[in-house]
Order: structure tokens, then C-alpha cells, then sequence
């Protein structure tokens, strides 16, 4: 299993980790900076100037994943990992990603008053031979404030147990969480194990409207950005079956009637990922109590929302986002699509 540490800049996040390792047995310390470090050696300048926080790499995200994955396969035991995530689709996409791999989250919070924060960070020590140390380590630490206050205001309170490490030192608050860990006051994230594709795949999607012909799209716990209710057609099963069965799993709506489909996108592979078709249907209307009483049952969803097509462009990658464009051309038409990487064929 893993402990995720998570917290601002300067929460004392590295130092806890190292205590922890101490307190629990067959447990290993993996800092994800080590990543960034390494990525300043494998990638050219040019892209690195592109982003302002190694976080922002989607090939930082991926390491970290594979990196963890690989520790605890040679390892076993605990990894401690103690690393701020700020930004919740980062958060779906890593414990997402270990997740597929069936490796249990414990996700914990170390959060000090700002006072003292701010203290801490003043206080806090910086490489001797690092140039300008002083200046851009500690900015950087208090840049970030405001983004964990905004992270702690809508998400991450709620996401990770909370520690008050205000008057604890960096040993009694490991062992706050070690004990929180052992007596399962901190479960393991309930987030779908949904199994990485080991070649190409088959889902189909489902689109459903309200009465304001508002598409409804979801939020996945397990990975970034909104989707449709939907998901991968299992070996021998119908794919419009599959998005019925899909849609009553996520929703809770049980569709009467086999959805029409208006969209068939071959999707290519674009490592690590493996492409393959990927089919929308037409669910139809929902009559307003339908769609007022949607359910989002157990760790797979986060949220869902109806939304009109501009609206959807802001919320969906770009890729979905043609498919849906396309999708809903198609069901104004009559006539289903097919499209290959989102653009129609023939």
C-alpha cells in the first residue's frame, strides 16, 4: 500500500515521511521530486520552459505511477510518499493510475495553521550551493499558499484526513498517522479499480438529455476531466448492452429501450495508451424526475452535470469534445457517423 503525505510547501511533509518509515515496519520512502529532478536530464529545455511545475508534465504523472508500481513489486511492504498534490484531476489521474494496478491509497493531510506555515517556511533550510536558494525556494513555498487554501476550499479537506500539525512535532505527527493507518482511521481511497487495456479496446457511451436538451456528462473519480456515462463492452457482450449496463451502474437510470447509435470514433493509439473504437449512443430525454434523481452510487463518480454543447467544450478534452460535437450532429441528422481520431470518414 502506499501513505500519500500530502500538504503545502513547507508543511513538513519530507520530514514526517522520514520519521514514518521508522515507525512502520517494511515501509520505504519514495519523494516524487526525484522524478523532477531526473526530467531536467531526459527532456530538452525547450520543453521544461513550458511548464511552470514539473507536475504539469504528463510524463512526471506517469513516472510517478510506474515509479511507485515498481518499488512496491521490488519491495513490497509501504511506500510513504510524502508529495503536495494541489490539483484534483493530477490527484484522479496518479491514484487513479495505482488504482489499476491494485495498490491501496491512504491519502493524509498535514495541515498547520497559515501562521504557522509561513514560519515554518521562513525558517526552513536551503541549499547552500543552490543559486539564489534563498529567494526562489522559499517564494516558491509562499506562492503556493493560495492555491492549497483554493484546493483545501473545494476539494482536498474532503479527499485526505486531515492532521493539525500546528502544535505536533514532525515524530508525534508520524505517529498520529502511522496509528491512523493501523486502526483504519484512515481507509485506503474508495476509488474504482478499473484494470489498465493491455490492447486495443471497445467502449461505448451513452448520451442522455433533459428537457432543455442538455447533454448529462460525469466526473470520474479514477481519471481527469468529465466523460460520458459509459465504459469498456466486456468479452461477449452487445455494446449498446454494455452502455445500458454502464449507465444504470453509474446513474442509477435503467434505460427501457436499446439506445439508437449515432457515433462510431476510431480512436489510434497514443502510448501508453492502446486506442481503439469507441461508440456513442442516443439514450434520449429524461422526463424531469429522471433527471432529478440521478445517483452517483459508491467510488466511481464524483459528480455529473447537464450541460449544453458550449459548456461541454470547456469541461471535456478535446478529443470527446468532437465526438460529442459530432455525436450531436448526428442524432439532428438521423444518421449515425463514423469518424476516425474525432473527424468524420466517407
Amino acid at each position: 500500500m502506499i501513505v500519500w503525505i500530502n500538504g503545502a510547501f513547507g508543511a513538513g511533509k519530507t520530514t514526517t515521511a522520514r520519521e514514518l518509515i521508522d515507525l512502520v515496519p517494511n515501509s520505504t520512502l519514495f519523494d516524487p521530486e526525484v522524478i523532477g529532478g531526473a526530467l531536467t536530464h531526459l527532456l530538452p529545455p525547450k520543453r521544461l520552459a513550458e511548464v511552470g511545475d514539473f507536475q504539469d508534465l504528463p510524463i512526471w504523472r506517469r513516472l510517478v505511477i510506474d515509479t511507485a508500481a515498481a518499488l512496491l513489486a521490488e519491495l513490497g511492504g509501504t511506500l510513504v510518499v510524502p508529495m503536495t498534490l494541489l490539483r484534483q484531476e493530477y490527484r484522479d489521474e496518479i491514484f487513479g493510475g495505482l488504482a489499476a494496478r491494485r495498490i491501496a491509497v491512504h491519502h493524509l493531510l498535514l495541515a498547520p495553521a497559515e501562521t504557522i506555515l509561513r514560519a515554518r517556511i521562513a525558517g526552513r533550510e536551503v541549499p547552500p550551493d543552490l543559486p539564489d536558494g534563498e529567494l526562489r525556494v522559499r517564494q516558491w513555498a509562499y506562492d503556493h499558499i493560495e492555491p492549497y487554501r483554493a484546493a483545501l476550499a473545494s476539494w482536498l479537506t474532503a479527499d485526505a484526513h486531515p492532521v493539525d500539525t500546528s502544535a505536533l512535532t514532525p515524530y508525534e505527527t508520524a505517529v498520529r498517522i502511522a496509528e491512523a493507518v493501523a486502526d483504519g482511521t484512515v481507509a485506503p481511497c474508495d476509488i474504482v479499480q478499473t484494470p489498465e487495456p493491455a490492447a486495443e479496446t471497445l467502449a461505448a457511451g451513452v448520451l442522455l438529455f433533459d428537457e432543455r436538451d442538455r447533454v448529462l456528462l460525469v466526473d470520474p473519480t479514477y481519471k481527469p476531466g468529465w466523460e460520458f456515462p459509459g465504459g469498456v463492452v466486456e468479452p461477449g457482450e452487445a455494446p449498446a448492452r454494455a452502455g445500458m449496463r454502464e449507465v444504470a451502474e453509474e446513474t442509477g437510470i435503467r434505460l427501457g429501450e436499446v439506445p439508437r447509435l449515432l457515433v462510431v470514433d476510431w480512436e489510434p493509439p497514443a502510448p501508453p495508451g492502446y486506442g481503439g473504437l469507441r461508440l456513442l449512443f442516443d439514450g434520449g430525454r429524461l422526463a424531469s424526475a429522471e433527471a432529478g434523481s440521478l445517483l452517483l452510487p459508491g467510488p466511481e463518480l464524483r459528480a455529473c452535470r447537464f450541460v449544453t454543447e458550449q459548456e461541454a467544450a470547456v469541461l471535456l478534452p478535446p478529443v470527446r469534445y468532437e465526438r460529442l460535437r459530432w455525436a450531436l450532429r448526428a442524432r439532428e441528422r438521423g444518421a449515425a457517423l463514423y469518424l476516425e481520431a474525432g473527424v468524420p470518414v466517407g
